[in-house]
């Protein structure tokens, strides 16, 4: 029973890696290009934060969105899962970093994830949104753990 179930873990493990490749990929590739379009808005986001110098924040701001939307596009075609999914969980937990800080100091402000963020108007803290945005990253941070132990997966270019 248990060599059964084991067994057919190993013949689903490839599909898993396939489709998480595909979750944490799209994920990275959409959030990147919607910030490719407006460098200026994903300066603003990463300012918003409130951590970084300006000149250095707003730099980050420019190269970020082609670091993910490069990210994304060798996990979802599987070239060097292992090492593109350190880099994405390593940058998931940067995310989650960023996002606490800004609860805990009381900065209100829409992360910038998908698209312009920045200071919100209200003093109130999203504090429903910042729960989500930082599970969500989580999650996302391990399921780039298991494409790093699991990098071999179906439709993926690394063999």
């Amino acid at each position: 029973m248990i060599t059964n179930l084991l067994a057919n873990m190993h013949k689903s493990q490839s599909w898993i890696t396939f489709a998480f490749r595909i979750i944490l990929g799209g994920v990275l590739l959409v959030a990147g290009a919607i910030k490719v379009t407006d460098p200026y808005g994903s300066a603003t986001s990463v300012r918003a934060y409130q951590v970084l110098p300006i000149h250095i924040a707003n730099a980050l701001g420019f190269v970020l969105p082609f670091i993910e939307v490069g990210l994304g596009i060798f996990l979802i075609v599987g070239i060097w899962v292992r090492y593109i999914s350190i880099v994405s969980s390593a940058l998931m937990i940067v995310f989650i970093i960023a996002i606490s800080q800004a609860w805990i100091r009381g900065i209100s402000l829409d992360c910038g994830c998908f698209g312009k963020g920045g200071l919100k108007d209200t003093q109130e803290l999203p504090v429903w949104s910042y729960t989500i945005e930082i599970i969500r990253d989580i999650a996302l941070a391990t399921i780039g753990g298991y494409l790093f132990r699991f990098p071999q997966g179906k439709l993926g270019l690394d063999k």
